[in-house]
């Protein structure tokens, strides 16, 4: 799942006073009727329902007990009359088999790592998946201990200072303020042995509320599971899909971990830290949550891991991405995407049954509808991915599998990744479909009964009267990521949080969900009547909505960061040619605006609308490369990516910002010039669109 990173504010008119944007007058009310009734339809009871058959085992991807979620999702699209399809990809997934973890000094003794039954969890009690981190390195290694805070860049640079090496010794780090790849990245680059994760009670434990199963936080013996991989997709086919007969790369070529790393409680990272010496922590903010002052080391203790798996009897493993379709009645080649990944490593009912379960209220809606007679103009897709957990493989697999009829017809792509898991709205993505999510949100009611999501949002956020809510940059972390990084689609998500602390754990199952997470099961279903309003709002109007007035003036927010970096390193350039851009990529949103009001003002033609829309398609498309950024290939949007020294913080402008990180004056020259000529590759869509509109 993805971490969300607060963006801008952004000035913006009332809701209330704003129409249906590329909706004609007639089919406006007609709209709005049909959203009305369609979000009377997800219940909370069936979404207890699904939720419930969905999170009743542990279903991590590869194993059968997953397959049987497939089944179940199909099962239901086909009841409810929409067209199915399944896609199988083989990829490289090795599953561990052993897990072990020693102290070896004068202490030795072997710790349990497997998270213990709760009284009155039924589900906890179920046989779970070994506290193994994903695409972890495999071996038997032994060496003193060294605590390396948060295991961040700059953490090994201040062991550095203090001559401090982890090299042939076991790193243990917390998680936390970087996504746990680079922590295995990090710790194998500075010749750690093995590494060793663990949750701080400082950051989802004790330390901010009660423990499950009192409180919703993480118990002494919960434990963070999670993938340590850096790349999206199937690791033995990077940049192109898993399908039958393709091209593998041999595993000393695959970008993966080779040191063992596994995940642990913070109990039993108390048993190793407790009595760690050798130096003192360098700072304040590296003293943890645990009831003693911690040391860096290296020793007294000493620990000794053991990680087996599966890699050489049986690597590869079936993947399945199953979708339900309702095929559009007037332009049927343009296509809406909703998902979620159904995956995860346990029970998983808030990360991400949650989302699957929005997904499958929406589509239970629409469905309905669609048996009603209202057919929507698009084609609409419910997605349901496998192994999201691992490396965002299943969607990144049917990307790159279906890349060129994506980059043609893809509208939009809404992700629902841990949709319900609390009461506090927050939404975000392209700033193009961020005014259609304030809109739609702003015509769910809350839950709550405080009146609609938008209203009680714009109150928990103290939202100031005349700017909206701050919403997140689609920096990378989940599904969408293959979308909008790799084909620059639009995207949108949307969810409910709140406190909890049983994030990949054994733990994230019904009995908390019940008590803590969305008693009632309420909140699972506004996301999904979020879902079904989001989802015909694109795919009935007559003109797509994007708004890239909002887009332009959100772009003109990160400009003042970007020049303070680049006159830090006292360089001469600046984003000025960005800026002139953005000045004309407004220019021509603002005309846009107007043709698109204009046209269907009047009755336009299916030709027109059809040339109007088939240019704003490129509109995003433009703002991507095909060599995609330096030294990321993969990696081809130009506004927003995952950083590649954390994976949870979002960058923005990449191409310039990486180019700043690497001290290189004249390549980041070159990328501001780039990325202005691809704005006005942008504005040149967006005239084009609005010639298409006008007939002139």
């Amino acid at each position: 799942m993805i971490r969300r990173i607060a963006a801008l504010l952004v000035v913006a008119a009332p809701l209330g006073a704003q129409q249906l944007p590329g909706y004609a007058s007639a089919s406006a009310a007609a709209e709005r009727t049909l959203e009305a009734h369609a979000i009377t339809l997800p219940t909370p009871a069936s979404a207890e329902a699904h939720s419930k058959a969905l999170s009743s085992e542990i279903h991590v991807s590869g194993t059968p007990a997953q397959v049987r979620t497939l089944d179940y999702v199909i099962d239901q699209f086909k009841k409810w009359g929409l067209e199915t399809e399944v896609r199988s990809y083989d990829v490289w997934m090795p599953i561990p088999t052993a897990v072990h973890l020693w102290r070896v000094d004068g202490k030795a003794r072997e710790l349990s790592l497997a998270e213990p039954a709760v009284n009155g969890d039924p589900t906890s009690a179920l046989p779970q998946y070994p506290t193994v981190n994903g695409y972890s390195g495999v071996g038997d290694v032994s060496g003193d201990v060294v605590y390396v805070n948060y295991g961040l860049i700059e953490d090994y640079a201040r062991l550095d200072s203090l001559g401090v090496s982890v090299k042939g010794k076991i790193a243990i780090a917390r998680y936390g303020r970087s996504f746990r790849g680079i922590k295995a990245r990090e710790a194998e680059k500075h010749g750690a042995a093995a590494l060793i994760i663990y949750s701080d009670p400082q950051d989802d434990g004790y330390v901010r509320g009660d423990v499950y199963p009192a409180g919703p936080m993480r118990s002494s013996s919960g434990v963070q599971r999670g993938s340590v991989l850096n790349v999206d997709g199937d690791p033995s086919t990077p940049g192109w899909p898993s399908t039958a007969g393709a091209k593998r790369l041999p595993l000393d070529r695959m970008d993966v971990p080779h040191i063992p790393v596994i995940a642990i409680s913070y109990g039993n990272a108390g048993e190793l830290l407790r009595d760690l010496k050798g130096a003192a922590i360098p700072q304040q903010s590296w003293q943890g949550g645990l009831p003693f002052r911690y040391h860096v080391g290296p020793g007294p203790v000493r620990a000794r891991i053991v990680v087996r798996d599966d890699r050489a009897t049986h690597g590869y493993k079936k993947i399945y991405d199953g979708f339900g379709i309702v095929r559009g009645s007037e332009f049927p080649n343009e296509m809406i995407l909703i998902g979620g990944h159904r995956d995860a490593w346990g029970p998983g009912t808030a990360d991400n049954i949650s989302g699957t379960v929005s997904v499958l209220e929406a589509a239970h809606a629409i469905a309905d509808e669609v048996e009603a007679g209202h057919r929507p103009k698009r084609t609409i897709v419910f997605a349901s991915w496998d192994a999201e957990e691992w490396g965002l493989i299943g969607s990144t697999e049917y990307v790159e599998d279906d890349s060129l009829r994506l980059s043609r017809e893809a509208v939009a792509y809404l992700n629902q990744d841990v949709a319900a898991q609390g009461v506090q709205f927050g939404g975000g993505g392209s700033p193009s479909l961020r005014s259609t999510l304030r809109a739609v949100a702003a015509e769910v009611p809350d839950p709550s009964g405080q009146g609609s999501v938008y209203d009680v949002w714009r109150k928990a956020t103290h939202t100031a009267p005349g700017q909206e809510p701050a919403m997140d940059d689609p920096g990378g972390g989940s599904d969408f990521a293959g979308f909008y990084n790799h084909l620059g689609i639009p995207i949108a998500d949307w969810g409910f949080g709140g406190p909890g602390g049983v994030y990949h754990s054994q733990y994230d199952d019904l009995a908390w969900m019940s008590k803590f997470g969305d008693p009632g099961f309420r909140y699972h279903a506004a996301a999904g009547r979020i879902g079904a309003a989001m989802t015909l709002r694109l795919a009935d109007a007559d003109v797509l909505p994007y708004d890239y007035v909002e887009f332009a003036r959100t772009m003109q927010k990160y400009l003042p960061a970007t020049d303070s970096a680049l006159a830090a390193r006292h360089w001469t350039a600046t984003m000025a040619p960005v800026a002139e851009a953005l000045t004309r990529f407004e220019g021509a949103a603002l005309a846009f605006d107007s043709a698109r009001d204009a046209l269907v003002a009047e009755t336009p033609s299916p030709d027109a609308l059809a040339r109007t829309n088939a240019s704003l398609l490129g509109v995003e498309r433009a703002l991507t490369r095909p060599q995609g950024l330096d030294g990321r290939p993969w990696f081809r949007n130009l506004i927003y990516v995952a950083d590649e020294d954390n994976g949870y913080a979002n960058m923005v402008f990449p191409s310039v910002n990486e180019a700043i990180r690497a001290g290189d004056a004249e390549r980041a020259t070159h990328e501001i010039a780039d990325l202005a000529a691809h704005f006005d590759a942008a504005t040149a869509a967006l005239n084009a669109a609005r010639t298409s509109a006008t007939g002139h």
